[in-house]
């Protein structure tokens, strides 16, 4: 099916080499016609997610934002050609030492930009509200903390929503939902904000302008040093003078919480239903202590005192 999508478009002949995958379920190739390059993206195996990737791709572009550009795409089938990014995450430029607070500080940057956008959010477009948020989070009652009575499950949802509502008093923009490092290429050729060369976004959802900014400082690949998290929290809240500096605090903890929670639960699917051990293995000990840094905050005490009784993810 992937050789007869790519036959009716221009990348018929094209040389096809295969790429690193991710955690989902997603193919990705590089397809080469002399010396001009595009990736295939094959997401047959969840043909889903691809109408919001286009629609989205098309509109962060419109914003000024670098997204891919859809080549040619069967939403039915799950399958697009798109814009070749090349290999150079920032996750990588940090490993070979480039400056940390460049970098994070152009990718704070595109978040700014996007949230000061009124259009940021295509209309209309799935909302991230308490609900659906706590039934991100009850993976980590079936893959985490399994073996709980009713009770206990019960307890979870209710103390949980009794602060998830609170997050959603910041304004509510788009949110990428998994915007960090080793999303965002670098394009040096490209100017300003468009250095930053957006993927991964299918999942995106309207929702608190905290989530995005958790997601960016509280990586849950890899350890964003404090000094750098405290200097792009003060250029957020600068660029936005209107926002209550406790309300968005609040947010951001409660946020970063819940996605910590997630991620620990979706870590724990891979490695036991999806045979991928690796993130587990390398992040799970770093989440677990991001959760646990979270949970501190005063506003998420109800949260922290179910973890305190039935026990902190190991």
């Amino acid at each position: 099916m992937v050789q007869s999508f790519l036959g009716g478009t221009e990348w018929r002949a094209a040389r096809v080499e295969p790429l690193a995958g991710d955690a989902s379920a997603r193919r990705y190739f590089r397809l080469w016609r002399g010396t001009q390059s595009a990736v295939l993206m094959d997401a047959s195996a969840i043909p889903v997610l691809l109408p919001p990737y286009v629609a989205l791709s098309q509109h962060l572009r419109r914003l000024g934002f670098s997204a891919p550009e859809v080549y040619a795409a069967d939403l039915d089938f799950g399958c697009a050609v798109i814009e070749d990014f090349g290999d150079i995450t920032f996750t990588q430029l940090l490993e070979q030492g480039h400056d940390e607070e460049s970098l994070y500080t152009l990718a704070a940057e595109v978040l700014i930009k996007l949230h000061q956008s009124a259009q940021a959010a295509p209309q209309p477009w799935r909302e991230y509200h308490p609900a659906q948020m706590l039934a991100d989070i009850e993976l980590y009652l079936d893959w985490v903390a399994t073996g709980l009575d009713e009770s206990a499950r019960e307890q979870y949802r209710q103390r949980w929503m009794q602060v998830l509502p609170l997050a959603h008093r910041v304004p509510q923009t788009l949110l990428l939902r998994d915007y960090h490092v080793a999303n965002l290429m670098w394009l040096p050729q490209r100017q300003g904000i468009q250095r930053a060369g957006l993927i991964d976004f299918q999942d995106a959802y309207c929702g608190p302008v905290t989530y995005d900014v958790a997601s960016l400082l509280e990586d849950a690949r890899r350890d964003v040093p404090p000094v750098v998290c405290a200097k792009l929290l003060e250029r957020y809240l600068a660029a936005f003078p209107a926002l209550d500096g406790q309300t968005f605090k609040d947010s951001l903890a409660i946020l970063a919480a819940q996605r910590h929670t997630r991620v620990l639960a979706i870590f724990a699917r891979l490695a036991v239903r999806d045979g991928k051990p690796q993130y587990q293995q390398r992040h799970s000990p770093r989440v677990r202590r991001l959760l646990a840094r979270a949970l501190r905050h005063p506003v998420l005490q109800p949260v922290r005192e179910w973890f305190e009784r039935y026990g902190y993810p190991n």
